[in-house]
Formats: C-alpha cells, structure tokens, sequence
C-alpha cells in the first residue's frame, strides 16, 4: 500500500501521477488536430512516466528513477518548445520546481541550469533581448528559491532525524536508532564478519535515585555514558535503550574478544569512582549474532545472559555460549 512507503516514493509517485493527466490531453488534442510530432512527444513522455511510476511501484528503487524522471521531464519540455516554440515556454516553470522535489538540491541545480542553456540556445532567436532576459532571470531566481527552500528542508530533515534519534539526557543513540541498526544489521541475509551484542544494566540505580535524588542519578548516567563511550571503537555502537540499560554493538567482535571487551568496561564503571563513597557497578550480557539469527531472538539471549550476571550477584559479565 501506498501509506506504507517512504516519503521520497510517495512524492515520486504522486508527482508522476499529477503529470499524467496534465500532459495526457494535450497529446490526445494535438493527436485529433494532426499535430503528428507534437502528439508523440506528449504521448511519449506520458508513457515515460507511466514506466517510471510502475518501475518504482515495484521495485522501490527511486535514486535512479527520480533522475531518469527528472531528465525526462526537462527533454520533453525542450522538445516541446523547440517544436512549439515561445507559447510552450512557461512549462520550464514546473519542469524546474518539480526536479527540487525529486532530486536533492545540486543534483536538480545542474539539471535546470543545463536545460536553462538549452533553452536560451531554442528561444534566442525567436524571442527579443528584452523578453528572454526577463525569462532568464525569472528562471534564475526560481531555481535560487527552490534551492535554498530544499536545502534548508534537507538540513532540518537531518536535524529533526537526528533529535528523534539522541537520547536527550546523555546524548547517545536511543531506543529507536538502536532497533534501526539491528534490524539494518539482521536484515543481512550474510554474517559480515562478527558481531556481538551487549546489554549493560547499572546495579541498584534505584538506590542511587532514592539515596541520591534523580538529578544526582541524571549525573551518574551522563558519566557511565562519558566512561563507556571514551572506550568503544568508531566502529561500534552505543545507545540507551531506557532507564539505566544501556546497549553496545561491537562489530568485528567475536565472543571472546566481546567478552574481554565487556570485562574492560565492567571494571572501568567499577574504579571510576562516580559517587563518593558509593561504589557504582554494571552487569553485562553478551551474545554474539548467530547465521539467519533475527533481531528479537539475538536480543533474547543476550539478555538472559544479563539476566544470568545479575542472578550470579550483579557486578558480572556473562557471554551466551555459541550453538
């Protein structure tokens, strides 16, 4: 279904849906009057998009598509005004601004700007200085706004995706970009290379919280989060997947290197000294992602070995054993 594609397919599609029955007519018209070559390059560009719009309704792939679409676009409304000349100009207008909704900003710049020459190549000797410069210039200044409006879009999108995706208290990854990189990683239908999960769960936080108060508790996170990230690799991945349970991907990490990872880790939170006179520890379960293994069963075992350091007294680091 069409709700349940992204956001990029949709407008792709809609887009293409929307041009159809704006092209469609004018091509059954000119068909009727005779106009034979005017007639198939509508019609050709019709059919264009319908391929486009079944190409990406099955296959989901819009990179390609948008820049097929948008070329197509530009081409035929260049055909379109070297045939028609001067009246068919004002289709450069929506030719120009739909490229920004399809395409990222300097992707759909360079298009325009080389459909702006060509088009001042059709027009130069049809039209007097003055009218194609005003032309010119207004095309100008469209593809300008166009360009800062998606671009700044752009950058807020990234901004918005990147506040969604923060923890606002420690500022590492949260529950949400935590499933998103497991599912990325269990979607793989190979292993690629070792990786190992972590669950880190801070011993007795409740009492921090009740001895301490919630904003002395809100510290001792921010520190553990300090701590643990001052020792993982650029390669790996750290989130908060809520209250004091944290999660720790170390990819290219097998079962004893993970396990001889979480153990520096452990000891780190146990010498840190992160409240005076109370001594602040961590539990860790560890399982290493098996062959076709999904996202909630490899998250299951790591776990129960979580589950199993607290049962042995906390302060532990148990690793799943390999099947």
């Amino acid at each position: 279904m069409l709700s349940k594609r992204s956001k990029e397919e949709v407008v792709l599609l809609m887009l293409c849906s929307l041009s159809i029955p704006s092209i469609l007519p004018f091509g059954v018209y000119r068909l009727f009057q005779h106009n034979w070559i005017s007639a198939i390059v509508d019609l050709l560009i019709v059919s264009g998009i319908l391929c486009v719009m079944i190409f990406v309704w099955r296959t989901r792939r819009i990179r390609v598509a948008g820049i097929v679409v948008t070329v197509f676009y530009s081409m035929g409304m260049l055909v379109s005004v070297y045939l028609k000349g001067q009246p068919l100009v004002y289709w450069a207008y929506p030719t120009m601004i739909a490229a920004f909704f399809i395409l990222r900003a300097k992707e759909a710049l360079a298009i325009n700007t080389v459909s702006l020459l060509c088009l001042i190549g059709i027009l130069h000797p049809v039209m007097t200085v003055l009218n194609l410069s005003t032309l010119v210039v207004t095309l100008v200044l469209i593809n300008l706004f166009s360009y800062i409006f998606s671009d700044r879009t752009s950058l807020q999108h990234f901004e918005l995706n990147q506040q969604a995706e923060n923890d606002f208290l420690t500022g590492v990854g949260n529950r949400r970009a935590f499933n998103r990189q497991l599912q990325a990683i269990c979607a793989k239908q190979e292993l690629q290379g070792d990786t190992c999960l972590l669950i880190l769960d801070l011993d007795h936080f409740k009492r921090i919280n009740d001895q301490f108060g919630h904003m002395v508790g809100d510290q001792v996170l921010k520190q553990f989060c300090a701590i643990i990230r001052s020792r993982i690799r650029a390669t790996d991945n750290f989130f908060r997947y809520g209250g004091e349970e944290f999660v720790a991907i170390a990819n290219g990490a097998d079962s004893i290197a993970a396990a001889r990872f979480a153990e520096e880790l452990r000891v780190m939170i146990e010498t840190a000294h992160i409240l005076p006179n109370y001594q602040v520890t961590v539990s860790i379960g560890v399982a290493k992602r098996q062959i076709d293994e999904g996202a909630e069963a490899w998250f299951q075992r790591a776990d129960a070995m979580l589950y199993a350091a607290k049962l042995s007294g906390r302060n532990a680091v148990r690793v799943a054993p390999q099947e």
